[in-house]
């Protein structure tokens, strides 16, 4: 189900004319099951999160760039722009004392 998920926002998004356009998790939904579409949008959040953690995509609220792993609410789905903010996942902390 990740790749149809995948699949369905960059062609949505490649379908765009103007670059900066967005669309909607709701959007992604229906073009992947349009029948059961309310039952995929859990799924849609997580496929986008995972995607805007790599570069590949950005999260919008209030049409600004949010940060993954830390957003709630509305929100909207659109290609990297130059000058995003990248919100790549944390490196693993490493304690000093285990370093010898």
């Amino acid at each position: 189900m990740s790749v149809e998920i995948e699949t369905a926002v960059f062609d949505l998004l490649n379908a765009k004319i103007a670059p900066g356009k967005s669309v909607s998790p709701e959007e992604v939904a229906r073009a992947v099951d349009p029948e059961g579409w309310r039952r995929l949008l859990g799924h849609v959040r997580a496929v986008v999160r995972g995607l805007a953690r790599q570069g590949k995509l950005v999260i919008l609220r209030h049409n600004k760039p949010a940060d993954p792993d830390d957003f709630k609410g509305v929100y909207r789905l659109r290609l990297p722009i130059g000058g995003d903010p990248t919100f790549a996942a944390p490196a693993a902390e490493v304690d000093e004392g285990d370093a010898a």
